[in-house]
């Protein structure tokens, strides 16, 4: 039987969600017996390959084109999309900039900030992707088919998750599977 094909990508996050995907520790040689991983941002393959996969995880917000861009080419490349964490799942801490003009963050962030060095600019320039005013969860930029929440979440839910999937059933996530320590 071929193995299932798995994708994934990040967007605006900090990789704890692909932090706890791998804290499935010694269960991840028991996972790459039925997946094939084509495509990670831990790996040197970095795009979903244009003939497909099975099933993509996209983790962090969309804050900016070119993450929206990344999000549209998972979903357009994955038979099952997997928005993995808060961030994903609802806009996470990512979405506290909704609170804030665009002008406003890109100068604190480029000018105002107390290591900026004197006379320093906004960078302008075609090739630097442009913020959205709002940050968004990434259902309200593509259809998700499974979402699992948590900052990150716990690698239980991951696991159970994913063998659920092998299992050919969809996974539906319980409370016990979502709690924190």
């Amino acid at each position: 039987m071929a193995k299932v094909t798995l994708c994934s990508d990040w967007l605006d996050v900090c990789s704890g969600c692909h932090m706890s995907l791998l804290d499935i520790d010694e269960r991840i040689v028991e996972l790459l017996k039925h997946v094939q991983l084509l495509s990670m941002p831990i790996t040197d393959l970095k795009h979903p390959p244009k003939g497909g996969c099975d099933i993509g995880i996209l983790t962090g917000a969309v804050s900016n084109d070119h993450q929206e861009a990344v999000a549209k080419e998972m979903r357009e490349r994955c038979k099952l999309l997997i928005a993995l964490g808060d961030c994903a799942v609802f806009g996470g801490i990512c979405a506290m900039r909704n609170f804030f003009d665009v002008e406003d963050v890109l100068r604190r962030g480029y000018i105002e900030t107390e290591s900026t060095a004197p006379g320093s600019e906004v960078p302008r320039s075609e090739e630097i992707a442009k913020l959205f005013p709002q940050v968004k969860a990434v259902n309200q930029v593509v259809k998700v088919d499974i979402h699992i929440p948590g900052c990150p979440p716990p690698s239980e839910a991951i696991w159970y998750a994913l063998t659920e999937l092998l299992a050919g059933r969809m996974p539906v996530l319980t409370d016990d599977l979502l709690t924190y320590d």
